[in-house]
């Protein structure tokens, strides 16, 4: 995972899942889980960029 990944995991994690993959369905339970609050949505975001 490179050092922007991780920053943009932090500060905007939908768009961090966007970049590695693309709008989907992944895309969107990001985009949900941070609107219902910052930290679900930062959590998903390392867990699903993280495993590939």
């Amino acid at each position: 995972m490179s050092l922007l990944t991780i920053i943009l995991n932090i500060l905007l994690p939908p768009l961090a899942v966007f970049l590695k993959h693309g709008l989907g369905v992944t895309f969107l339970i990001s985009l949900l889980l941070t609107a219902l609050g910052w930290l679900p949505g930062v959590i998903h975001a390392f867990l699903v960029n993280g495993s590939r």
